[in-house]
């Protein structure tokens, strides 16, 4: 990719690495398609691949030619996940930039409810299952009035078993790249243009699994 052009445009770049992949995507601001989704299934070697991998996508010296960053916030892995919110946010803080930090399973439930077959009007819930832990689920329901349409109930966190969810339908939290990306890219896009406020300081890895043993309640 050519790298933009000082004065041509406002970038949108959208960041995830919650699974065992890193997405990455890149949108002119103001606009609703992707100029750039890339999939980079890195495993283990995203901590030495990151800036090769988003520097294939955006050069660094386009960088401050970015208007605005996403990036989702978990849950996934330890190191995956942090590695790219740390990154969003430093660049967020050195450009003076707004920054969108989602929910992983926010982009889930986005992506079901604009698929082919979208849940009903009520909640549903998103879960991943952790053997010898528990169910990981949050909680979803369609919002028009949320950006990008979907709102997040319940944050996703630990839970015993499936059996203790409340009694609304259960689906698959697994994320899918490089799609779930274009839904980072969308919920944020609907934010800026919201007008809402979007600090970095607040936005940090979600860790429902935290490396300090905790029970579930």
């Amino acid at each position: 990719m050519t790298a933009p052009r000082p004065g041509a445009g406002r970038w949108l770049l959208a960041l995830h690495s919650s699974s065992e992949s890193l997405g990455v995507g890149l949108q002119r601001l103001g606009s609703s398609q992707p100029e750039r989704l890339e999939h980079f299934p890195l495993g283990r070697s995203l901590s030495n691949r990151l800036f090769e991998c988003l520097e294939s996508v955006l050069p660094a010296s386009a960088w401050p030619d970015l208007g605005r960053l996403a990036v989702a916030t978990g849950p996934g892995g330890f190191t995956g996940t942090r590695l790219t919110v740390v990154l969003a946010r430093t660049l967020a803080q050195q450009l003076d930039l707004p920054l969108d930090g989602v929910s992983s399973f926010l982009l889930v439930a986005r992506r079901r409810i604009t698929g082919p077959e979208p849940p009903g009007p009520g909640p549903f819930w998103l879960m991943q299952e952790l053997p010898r832990r528990g169910v990981v689920a949050g909680l979803y329901r369609l919002d028009p009035t949320q950006p990008g349409g979907v709102a997040e109930l319940e944050a996703p966190r630990l839970h015993r078993a499936v059996e203790d969810l409340a009694d609304f339908p259960v689906g698959n939290a697994q994320a899918l790249l490089p799609e779930d990306v274009r839904q980072l890219l969308a919920i944020s896009e609907a934010i800026a243009a919201g007008g809402r406020a979007a600090p970095w300081q607040p936005v940090l890895p979600l860790y429902p699994t935290s490396p300090v043993e905790v029970l579930p309640c």
